[in-house]
């Protein structure tokens, strides 16, 4: 009996001999690993020892480093390539599965390592992004006719292309397909054994230490954060660690609490995890069903986010090529935003402006609330803003300086520019997503800059919930139309009293303000102590 559902991987493209029938000792299984960076509950690694065992060939784990994928930073590849450090030490330890890092164009350096090697089985992640889509493309037609192609969804609960063929219009139609399909795909993960044959060939060393002091030098402009620490041991800490875990402590407020900025704790922590693949989504399924009995509704609202929205993002990205572009608006929500792209806009602020928080009212000729990323910590200038601007800096300074922005401010911070479905995030990245449309020449610009913002400094962006996020607020993708309205059009308005009725504005503002003075206070302590042990030496 196989160890993963058939609909679970599909096959990308076949080989001029099946597996099975190779000569016994045939070339090794190769799998590239992007999406999931993790060993436990990971569907395609499962895959590749399952067919590497019954060929009787080795299994081998290839990633390949891209130079600031699509905007990431020192932030995000930081956290990814420490992730991938203590990944390598899992794998050779408990597996005896070699781990190699290429860096360079994956269409290189992927089918040069297939050849090197000889492989006869070539494994890899799913991902509805263009970009990795095309690459998959490349590399089929690049590498040898004897090499089979397997692509395996070990990111969904619900493989994509089985819990729908087409674009779904919203959660609506997406989530009885998926509800229906879960007894069979939300299922325990079989046991993974180490491969009946080991690898015999060179095993390359990895100088993590030198890659990633490169990648944290290069992206320095964005750094890293202090609040997340990489890594599967790390993840399921915050999932179910017993000090702080999110369903052992802190599930029982997720329903009333969630879409409150001033109470962060009330959110599961987990995207980060979720986006670098170091936790598995059906893992946090699972054991969230085992506590259903305690806190049905909590456990309820994060399977629709965990599930059904992260999916339904999966979905548009997969089956929508213009999911980061007006194009792929639905056609009343481009024609009513056209309609509007000319009427006025009473202020009118620059990318540079909107990402150094630089909003204010100019009646009040006030002083900005952003602080230069380089300024020092004790230099906190304070603000007289009206409430809307204050409001509006302090989720850009969230951003910038967190990491991540909370859900309901990130989603009004867009459209007055940006709203990502995740798992556990929905109040303040609403205010964040429903002003850049307002404040921009017109949708286009405003969805760039959203896009480049979210990119830029979430630590969980360039991702399909990101990109679904910046089309809803902007676009309405997945929504309804409204009552029009000027610049707006039919897309969903959101407004500063909305938010005051919602939760303590002041209050938010001044916690931000704590973030980034502890933040810059840490820099700069980090920056003497490092400079007296650099004198000292």
């Amino acid at each position: 009996m196989a160890l993963i559902q058939p609909g679970r991987f599909r096959i990308l493209k076949e080989g001029c001999k099946p597996l099975l029938l190779q000569e016994s000792g045939g070339g090794p299984v190769v799998y590239w690993m992007f999406r999931d960076q993790r060993l436990k509950d990971n569907w395609a690694l499962i895959h590749a020892v399952e067919q590497a065992n019954k060929a009787n060939v080795p299994v081998v784990v290839a990633f390949n480093l891209f130079d600031q994928f699509l905007g990431a930073k020192a932030r995000q590849l930081g956290f990814m390539l420490k992730g991938l450090r203590h990944l390598h030490t899992s794998l050779q330890e408990t597996l005896h599965i070699p781990f190699f890092l290429f860096q360079g164009e994956a269409v290189e350096t992927i089918p040069s390592f297939l050849k090197e090697c000889g492989a006869s089985l070539l494994v890899m992640d799913f991902s509805p992004l263009r970009e990795v889509r095309k690459w998959k493309e490349e590399i089929c037609l690049g590498v040898s006719d004897s090499v089979e192609v397997h692509e395996v969804d070990a990111h969904n609960v619900v493989p994509l292309w089985v819990a729908s063929s087409k674009l779904e219009y919203s959660a609506r139609t997406l989530r009885g397909k998926i509800n229906k399909l879960l007894p069979e795909y939300l299922i325990e993960y079989p046991n993974l054994q180490a491969p009946t044959r080991r690898w015999d060939g060179e095993d390359r060393t990895i100088d993590w230490d030198s890659i990633i002091a490169d990648v944290l030098r290069k992206g320095a402009e964005v750094p890293e954060l202090e609040w997340c620490e990489p890594g599967e041991v790390a993840a399921i800490e915050v999932l179910m660690g017993s000090k702080d875990g999110f369903l052992t402590k802190r599930l029982k407020n997720y329903s009333t609490d969630r879409n409150n900025p001033l109470k962060p704790k009330a959110l599961s922590g987990l995207s980060p995890y979720l986006h670098f693949g170091q936790i598995s989504a059906q893992r946090c399924a699972l054991e969230a069903r085992k506590v259903r009995n305690l806190h049905p509704q909590p456990v309820d609202s994060f399977l629709e986010e965990l599930i059904v929205r992260r999916e339904l993002a999966d979905n548009f990205c997969f089956y929508q090529p213009h999911y980061d572009s007006l194009l792929g608006a639905w056609e009343w929500a481009r024609k009513s935003l056209m309609d509007h792209a000319a009427d006025k806009r009473e202020l009118i602020y620059t990318k540079e402006q909107l990402e150094k928080a630089n909003t204010a009212d100019p009646y009040a000729r006030v002083i900005s609330l952003f602080i230069d990323l380089y300024a020092s910590y004790d230099i906190f200038i304070s603000t007289v803003t009206s409430g809307i601007f204050q409001l509006w800096n302090a989720s850009q300074l969230e951003m910038v300086h967190y990491g991540k922005l909370h859900g309901f401010l990130r989603q009004m911070y867009m459209v007055y520019s940006l709203y990502a479905i995740e798992c556990n995030f929905r109040a303040i990245r609403m205010y964040w997503g429903k002003k850049i449309l307002e404040w921009t020449n017109g949708p286009e610009e405003a969805l760039a800059i959203a896009l480049y913002l979210n990119d830029k400094y979430h630590i969980d962006g360039r991702d399909p919930n990101g990109y679904v996020g910046c089309m809803w607020s902007i676009c309405g993708v997945h929504d309804q139309g409204w009552q029009e309205r000027p610049v707006f059009g039919k897309i969903r308005y959101m407004n500063y009293a909305g938010c005051k009725r919602k939760f303590d504005v002041e209050g938010y503002i001044q916690y931000v303000k704590r973030l980034v003075v502890g933040t810059k206070k840490r820099k700069a302590e980090s920056l003497v102590s490092q400079r007296l042990k650099e004198a000292k030496t």
